[in-house]
């Protein structure tokens, strides 16, 4: 187990709450490497913490699909696998075309105004920034493309898949080539919405996120993360 592992304390927050934090930033950073155990004894002792807090975050976490329980073995940390990575991003793929199909039609000149402020941070810091902050920066101008579309049903499904794709969100960022193509991507279809060009939007965001199948399913077969 990763010996930097460490609970930030929130006075904000509920203890279950920073415990699944800490070992949620924990997994997506890979501090706690897929396939690895997770023992409710050592990770307690390790973050100062009861058993009860670990395990009330391990269950979140299997529910995000970042945590497997296995039988006879317990909890391990998620592998990344070709499989999940298409099961996410096909479903991914279809609330996203329907999103920018309706923001088409319904974005107002105050949406697009803080999409050219995101896409403009993303543009200028794009090399500078750590994955988890660039990962960050492009899950909320996705967001504001969501809110666009005044669907509130819509939004929610989106938001139960947010966390099973922020972690295919991540893996793409660290490659560095896929950063320059986030880039011009983000700027065509702020481009297309403004034109509110319904097809091309489509298409656009249809190649966006093809890119990221390919790219991190490469990733995969390269790394072997895959059981």
């Amino acid at each position: 187990m990763n010996d930097t592992l460490k609970v930030n304390m929130n006075e904000y927050l509920p203890l279950r709450d920073v415990v699944f934090n800490t070992l949620r930033q924990a997994i997506l950073k890979g501090e706690l490497a897929p396939g690895e155990r997770l023992m409710e004894i050592q990770l307690a002792e390790k973050l100062g913490v009861s058993r009860t807090p670990i395990r009330e975050a391990i269950r979140k976490l299997e529910l995000e699909g970042l945590v497997n329980m296995v039988p006879r073995k317990g909890a391990e940390v998620a592998k990344i696998s070709e499989r999940n990575l298409r099961d996410v991003l096909e479903v991914r793929r279809a609330l996203e075309e329907l999103a920018v199909e309706l923001a088409c039609k319904r974005i107002t000149d105050e949406d697009l105004n803080q999409l050219e402020i995101i896409s403009k941070k993303i543009e200028r810091e794009v090399h500078s920034l750590d994955s988890i902050e660039l990962a960050e920066l492009d899950e909320k101008y996705h967001d504001v493309i969501y809110q666009a579309t005044g669907n509130n049903r819509l939004i929610q499904m989106i938001n139960n898949l947010r966390e099973q794709m922020y972690r295919y969100r991540l893996e793409y960022i660290k490659d560095k080539d896929s950063r320059t193509t986030l880039v011009a991507e983000h700027g065509e279809i702020l481009k297309s919405l403004k034109e509110h060009n319904v097809e091309k939007t489509v298409n656009i965001i249809r190649e966006h996120i093809d890119n990221q199948v390919f790219s991190v399913t490469q990733k995969i077969k390269g790394q072997e993360i895959m059981p």
